[in-house]
């Protein structure tokens, strides 16, 4: 997977860079300030594709000592990075389209800059396309991520396309500056945007999709044994998930069964996410009176209690640290 995922970036390296020179060569003709926003986003395409690269290879070494969870966290780093790029980038953009709006310049060759940019456009969308696809496949947020930066880059261009058409046919070059502010402004916010998903993937925060899907597989295997389930916590390191929880058992099993039914838990968690590995640290809890009533076990010798109904399993009763009930 780990070579897969490598040749998937180093595709996505080269031919941004190749698309990257396409785009200068478009401002040179033009001599747009609106082209010039894009080559420049175009630049961060190649270098965070660089650093991207570097993370999956980084991630994909195996666990050490020093690095007990292993090195996917990486990843995190990588989209940072890439989003911290994507910002400067922005405000590059913004500062040169001002300038441009108090020292106008006349344009050129406009229409083999449009060829041009069509042309770079294109390619870009089958590229981010290609990359989303990957990422989703192989389970990498540093695909994924560098696939939605350039169709962010694709989004753009496409409004820049349009607005160099009208401004080749009725001659308004201010739109050039103007189109330049709102391609900048589209910028940051996609830097911000995933500056924030870094932030969250360094800090343990809690991804409720994984947290559903996980409720959602044990849910559709319970067994009477399974009391309850509580106090989950997921935590992601690229491609692998390190799931904790407490799981509410009858006090009176032996240290065996007990075993083999958070082996069970374990197995059939892995099975859901295949293509990752899931690492689940059980901790298993003995059932007390109050859990009578909605324990499934039809034949509990010690019940002190009547069944009064099953209770849903949910966020609201797996993430807190307490019994259900």
């Amino acid at each position: 997977m780990l070579r897969r995922e490598l040749r998937v970036i180093l595709v996505s390296l080269a031919v941004s860079f190749i698309l990257t020179v396409a785009k200068f060569v478009a401002y040179y003709l033009t001599h747009s300030v609106a082209i010039l926003s894009d080559a420049m986003e175009s630049i961060i395409n190649v270098v965070a594709g660089g650093f991207a690269s570097y993370s999956i290879y980084l991630s994909g070494k195996p666990k050490d000592a020093n690095h007990p969870y292993g090195h996917g966290k990486v990843e995190f780093f990588s989209i940072g990075f890439e989003g911290a790029m994507i910002f400067f980038a922005g405000v590059l953009i913004l500062v040169k389209a001002v300038q441009y709006f108090i020292s106008p310049k006349e344009l050129h060759e406009m229409s083999s800059g449009l060829w041009l940019l069509g042309s770079t456009t294109l390619a870009n969308l089958l590229l981010g396309l290609y990359l989303i696809r990957s990422g989703r496949t192989l389970g990498s947020i540093t695909l994924s991520g560098n696939g939605q930066h350039i169709m962010t880059d694709v989004y753009s261009s496409v409004g820049l396309i349009i607005a160099l058409g009208i401004i080749h046919f009725t001659g308004w070059n201010w739109l050039d500056p103007a189109v330049s502010v709102l391609m900048g402004i589209l910028i940051l916010t996609k830097g911000y945007q995933l500056m924030r998903r870094s932030i969250s993937g360094l800090m343990d925060e809690t991804d409720m999709q994984v947290v559903d899907r996980v409720i959602a597989l044990l849910s559709a295997e319970r067994v009477p044994n399974w009391i309850d389930i509580h106090n989950m916590r997921v935590q992601q390191y690229g491609n692998n998930y390190h799931i904790d929880c407490h799981i509410t058992m009858p006090y009176y099993l032996s240290l065996t069964e007990a075993h083999d039914e958070m082996k069970r838990v374990e197995v059939l968690v892995n099975k859901g996410f295949e293509g990752s590995e899931v690492e689940f640290f059980i901790h298993m809890d003995p059932c007390i009176p109050s859990c009578c009533h909605y324990c499934l076990k039809d034949a509990c010798p010690v019940r002190k209690h009547a069944f009064t109904g099953e209770i849903t399993w949910t966020r609201e009763n797996v993430l807190p640290n307490r019994k259900h009930g």
